[in-house]
């Protein structure tokens, strides 16, 4: 790497953009983070992390830092409303596939400022909050990212960039590249109680189908005990954004779940609500501009896909970036990079979480019970269940991406 090489910048100081960020200093590569908002922001959506996740995170230490924190589940369950339990999954069976047979339950804004402390022990690491990227331009030598600031704007010349800046990327949109897909006619709403459900026989992690309304449960670490039962379930455009909002509808969901009496209450610490995409980009490669994460492919959270795919492409992008830099390898292997991770994208991503919300809707009553009993069988059966949580916890989407050189 030449010693007037410049850095790497990287746009988006989240999960994705940090991590991107870290992969590339630690292996010495100079980097500038910019980020619009003043600092890490408080997103409630992502928060599981899968096997292969953890283990892409091992470095620097931070999974360690991550299992401090978050909550390890080993079970987590296929429900149906009407007719209860179906099937309950043991990740321990990945034991010999993994050093981490469970998913670790961990809110994004939790796992940022790990990452934002780790990056900045290097010198050659900047993050540059406040700093909102407008526009870029590049050639065959340089990239160029332009962005404003309390102060007025500023040019920061790169040898190459990372959009890492969400699903409206506006990296993705200034190189011109088109972002197929389609948005879901519902919207999701995510609510947080610190009711206790577990004694109602519910799993850490549980996803209950329902032809009216499914619903995926996620019990997250807080200051102590029960901790915060988040729910994710789909709401129609009948009612508006602050009817959806309002503490009354997280009251019926609830008391709709357990079977208790309308006007029950229960404690409410947050409630949002959100469109839901299933897009992808065309390219994540032009020139010298790359996506990773949200910028790259969204996706409904059914599955707990889209951070850790995003987490996926950090790891994978790092290191092939860092070795173009370094001059060990041809760029090349950046278009490898789009190869692998657009595939995965495609294959697994995209293609199981639609699946996976296909099946919680499903209206038809024989179509519901064959998949119940399915799922019953494959739970009983060790291999089998082996075969569906490799597939289901990320790790043959690694092989895959692996697999294509």
């Amino acid at each position: 790497m030449s010693p007037s090489q410049p850095p790497v910048i990287v746009v988006g100081a989240g999960p994705v953009g940090l991590l991107c960020a870290l992969e590339l200093a630690r292996r010495q590569v100079p980097v500038i983070v910019l980020e619009a908002e003043p600092g890490t922001t408080l997103d409630l959506r992502a928060g599981t992390f899968h096997p292969p996740t953890l283990e892409m995170l091992q470095p620097e230490g931070v999974a360690e830092a991550m299992l401090e924190v978050g909550l390890k589940v080993r079970h987590w369950q296929s429900r149906d409303r009407e007719y209860g339990l179906i099937a309950l999954w043991d990740l321990d069976l990945l034991r010999h596939d993994t050093p981490y047979p469970f998913r670790l339950h961990l809110e994004q804004h939790r796992l940022t400022p790990i990452l934002l402390k780790k990056l900045q022990a290097y010198d050659h690491a900047q993050v540059l909050f406040g700093h909102e990227f407008i526009e870029l331009t590049q050639d065959s030598e340089r990239v160029r990212a332009v962005a404003r600031h309390a102060q007025g704007q500023v040019e920061i010349e790169g040898s190459y960039l990372v959009g890492a800046d969400g699903g409206r990327s506006a990296v993705r949109k200034s190189a011109g590249i088109e972002f197929d897909g389609y948005t879901w006619p519902e919207r999701y709403t995510v609510v947080s109680t610190s009711f206790d459900f577990e004694p109602l026989g519910y799993a850490d992690n549980a996803y209950i189908s329902d032809p009216q309304q499914w619903l995926a449960f996620f019990r997250m670490p807080d200051a102590g005990p029960p901790g915060l039962w988040r729910m994710t379930m789909p709401v129609t455009d009948e009612l508006s954004d602050e009817e959806v909002l309002a503490p009354a509808f997280a009251h019926r969901a609830i008391n709709r779940i357990i079977g208790a009496a309308d006007g029950s209450t229960y404690p409410i610490v947050h409630q949002s609500v959100y469109r839901v995409h299933q897009r992808v980009a065309q390219r994540f490669r032009v020139g010298r501009v790359l996506l990773a994460g949200d910028s790259a492919h969204v996706n409904n959270p059914l599955g707990g896909f889209g951070l850790n795919s995003g987490i996926h492409d950090a790891v994978n992008l790092g290191e092939k970036l860092a070795r173009v830099m370094q001059g060990s390898a041809s760029t090349d292997l950046l278009d490898l990079y789009h190869r692998q991770r657009h595939t995965v994208a495609m294959e697994y991503v995209q293609t199981l979480s639609v699946k996976n919300k296909k099946n919680l809707e499903e209206k038809d009553l024989p179509t519901r019970l064959a998949r119940f009993e399915e799922l019953r069988q494959t739970a009983a059966d060790p291999v089998k269940a082996r075969a569906y949580l490799l597939m289901s916890s990320m790790i043959n989407s690694i092989a895959r991406a692996n697999a294509i050189t």
